[in-house]
């Protein structure tokens, strides 16, 4: 048996068959980020990208499975939930919370965790989106101690080497947001420094709909920051 390169089955995948494909449902699986804590109704990131993408989809539906302060492993939980739903498009982000709940975070169960996901969902559902995304390193508005914040950013630092390494072994899409230059701007975080403000959430949607765009050739109409 030959195993197939990741970049041939990103090819299937923008086949004119498929990105004619209508999109019905969206399946949205991760922690907080995801799940729009501290958002307000219709704010949260995954809420906006639907909003776009009901421009040319308008029958498309949401269904967001995050939740807040889930590690990997309890993302994972999420799995047989996502595969009943069949959903034509699915986001897997997770890995801050490895680090941050963890005093030694283990990116090997990390990677072994994503890669179940991201390859429970393709060999489940064939033909579908699917993207996943790194987490931020940089944690200026969190109020951690010095010693605090080194061993935040070298475990998500790992974690993100791993989601890196996983995404390409497997040909799926990843939003490398781990040292983007607005992680710097307060005004894309909330009171908490943790989570995005709705500003953030706004740029989070505008870089995954361009990640889709460049890699599924999916148009997303989306205006703002």
């Amino acid at each position: 048996m030959t195993l197939r390169d990741p970049m041939a089955r990103i090819a299937d995948e923008l086949s004119p068959e498929r990105r004619r494909r209508r999109l019905a449902l969206f399946a949205a699986l991760g922690d907080s980020f995801t799940a729009g804590t501290g958002c307000g109704r219709g704010e949260a990131w995954p809420e906006l990208l639907t909003a776009a993408i009901r421009k040319e989809n308008p029958s498309l539906e949401l269904r967001n499975l995050a939740v807040e302060g889930a590690t990997s492993g309890e993302v994972r939980e999420q799995l047989s939930e996502a595969i009943e739903l069949e959903p034509d498009l699915v986001t897997v982000v997770c890995g801050a919370n490895d680090a941050l709940r963890s005093t030694r975070p283990d990116p090997d169960r990390y990677a072994a965790n994503l890669s179940a996901i991201l390859v429970g969902l393709r060999g489940a559902i064939p033909g579908v989106r699917l993207v996943t995304a790194t987490s931020p390193e940089q944690w200026d508005f969190l109020g951690l101690g010095p010693r605090t914040r080194d061993r935040v950013a070298t475990g998500i630092a790992n974690v993100n080497g791993a989601t890196r390494r996983i995404a390409a072994e497997l040909g799926v899409p990843c939003l490398d947001v781990a040292s983007h230059p607005g992680l710097a701007d307060p005004r894309n975080f909330g009171d908490d420094g943790l989570h995005p403000s709705p500003l953030g959430h706004r740029r989070a949607a505008r870089g995954f709909a361009y990640l889709l765009g460049r890699s599924y050739g999916i148009e997303i109409p989306l205006e703002g920051a």
